[in-house]
């Protein structure tokens, strides 16, 4: 294949956008705002055809993720074979783009699940309206934040970043950030997007403020035309209700035009995910390791 690997840059962030625009299926791992979240944590880097952008992480081990273009006009076969005695891994293949392959390539392609790293989707009304018994506790507790404190919701803009750096610093002192590995990597993502927010596209956001202090944040990105994504999601527990009231005002004020809402993947972590499934997705994005009969460079 002979790709040539360069570290993730700004500068091309529009040309990325636009071969993500042509992926049939878009998971949360690929916008472009969460590679650069965590490119320095995985080691991210890219390599540049014509009509496909491959990633590599080189962190902490070293693995392929599904390449961003239009897998569908892609002749997989002819341009780049099947070579038996040659392996290439990648890792977070969405399910569209393991069909596209197993026809091109059949019994060569190896597939295993990976059910750690699903996208979890739920209807952007359902978690708005939180109707019916099933939400019945969330929006017992969305009423309850919204009796008990006064507080004002805020679309997120540069203006809030500095409120935002501050809450972030203080929730990881109250989650200890620095004796957990996962926490501390995930401060160091978003600091890294709070920093460089005036030049993502598609980013946007929310914050509820108390007596003119920031209790809630969420990070969030246009992810296709009937999607957004939430990549960050953080509220001060002190404020019964907040994670409660952060995802509903969030999507109510700044996402009721999308008809699905992103919010990622578990991790294989159980309390996330009994978390995730307790706002009943109706719908995932699953993400595969593939096995490929390729040599990548």
């Amino acid at each position: 294949m002979n790709l040539n690997f360069e570290p993730i840059s700004m500068d091309k962030q529009k040309d990325y956008q636009e071969l993500l625009e042509k992926c049939p299926q878009v998971a949360s791992d690929f916008s472009f705002s969460n590679l650069w979240a965590w490119a320095e944590d995985y080691g991210l880097r890219w390599a540049w055809e014509k009509d496909l952008v491959w990633i590599k992480q080189t962190h902490p081990e070293e693995y392929f993720w599904a390449p961003v273009g239009p897998w569908g006009l892609i002749d997989w076969q002819n341009r780049y074979g099947s070579h038996a005695d040659q392996r290439m891994v990648c890792i977070r293949v969405p399910q569209k783009l393991v069909e596209f392959w197993r026809a091109a390539l059949g019994d060569a392609v190896t597939v295993v699940e990976e059910r750690g790293h699903w996208d979890y989707l739920y209807a952007v009304a359902d978690l708005i309206e939180l109707k019916g018994n099933r939400y019945h506790k969330k929006k017992n507790l969305l009423n309850q934040f919204i009796k008990k404190y006064d507080h004002t919701y805020l679309p997120f803009g540069p203006e809030l970043i500095e409120q935002a750096m501050g809450m972030q610093e203080d929730w990881c002192t109250w989650r200890d950030c620095e004796s957990s590995e996962v926490l501390s990597a995930e401060n160091k993502a978003i600091a890294r997007i709070l920093r460089d927010w005036r030049q993502l596209s598609g980013i946007q956001g929310g914050a509820i403020m108390v007596d003119g202090t920031m209790v809630a944040y969420t990070v969030a990105e246009r992810l296709a035309p009937d999607s957004i994504v939430i990549h960050f999601e953080k509220g001060d527990t002190q404020y019964k209700g907040v994670y409660q009231a952060i995802n509903q005002m969030f999507l109510a004020h700044s996402a009721p035009q999308y008809s699905l809402v992103n919010r990622e993947q578990d991790l294989n972590d159980e309390g996330l995910r009994k978390a995730k499934l307790s706002y009943h997705p109706v719908d995932f994005i699953s993400k595969y390791r593939v096995t490929l009969p390729w040599s990548p460079e």
